[in-house]
């Protein structure tokens, strides 16, 4: 019997086992008979999807109407070292793309493409038209859902003539200490696949080979998974800004987010 595995998402791989029998009547000289019956069984074989079981948490960056409640957006939050603003407006491109929007497509076509392959996802936000939460908000959502890796989606405001990305993570502290050695080398894994996916330079303003530590943000200071802050590209540079804005590289960061997840997992990628 030969039983041929699948592909995931439910698909299917029916095999055939066909066994036979043969009794033969008596014979004499003038004539011989038998007969000859096969049963065919099909055999069914699922496979699960590549990333079951594995949690990932995306947190993307701001949201659209956090201009609405300057209010709320504005008081002031413990981020595990000190106060900070519960959230920002975020930057923009010259033209006005904000990067609240961009953050939030690249998470939607994370989210779709882990779903697909299996993963369980958890979003900081669910829509782009409310306000909030606040930053520590959202790292106690990804902290109490457990996940197995998580990433803080942003576009930064940099200075025109940089350009890059850049990829932040955390320097312990008494929530993170536990996860600052994964933090990093998930680090290593998203800075490899996102040059790769989207062609992007490494940051040429911020941090050491496109890696920086940060003390001064609640997400990287109150983690306690396996966190980083990608910050995709320079929202003030024009070159930048071209990509950021492009469908086509959405979907390229997104799916950079995904293959550092099997990178981290130890799977192999499927996409």
């Amino acid at each position: 019997m030969v039983l041929t595995a699948c592909g995931f998402a439910g698909a299917t791989t029916p095999t055939s086992v066909a066994s036979s029998s043969s009794t033969s009547s008596s014979s004499s000289t003038t004539s011989t008979s038998s007969t000859t019956s096969t049963t065919t069984t099909t055999i069914v074989v699922h496979r699960a999807p590549p990333l079951t079981g594995v949690v990932v948490g995306l947190d993307p960056g701001h949201n659209g109407g956090n201009w609405r409640d300057p209010a709320f957006i504005d008081h002031r939050v413990w981020n595990g070292r000190e106060f900070e603003a519960c959230d920002t407006t975020g930057t923009a491109t010259d033209a006005g793309y904000p990067e609240a929007q961009f953050t939030w497509n690249v998470a939607v076509d994370a989210r779709n493409v882990l779903q697909h392959l299996g993963a369980r996802v958890v979003l900081t936000r669910h829509s782009n038209g409310g306000v909030g939460p606040c930053i520590t908000t959202r790292a106690e959502v990804l902290d109490r859902a457990h996940v197995d890796v998580a990433f803080d989606v942003h576009g930064d405001g940099g200075p025109p003539g940089g350009r890059g990305f850049a990829i932040l993570v955390p320097v312990r502290d008494a929530w993170n200490h536990r996860v600052v050695g994964s933090s990093l080398r998930l680090a290593h894994e998203l800075r490899t696949v996102f040059h790769q996916a989207t062609g992007m330079p490494w940051s040429t303003y911020d941090g050491v080979d496109a890696i920086q530590p940060r003390d001064d943000l609640a997400g990287l200071n109150l983690t306690t998974v396996p966190k980083v802050l990608i910050e995709c590209g320079n929202m003030r540079n024009a070159t930048d800004a071209r990509l950021l804005t492009s469908g086509s590289f959405q979907r390229e960061a997104a799916r950079a987010i995904v293959l550092a997840v099997f990178a981290f997992e130890g799977r192999r990628p499927t996409i």
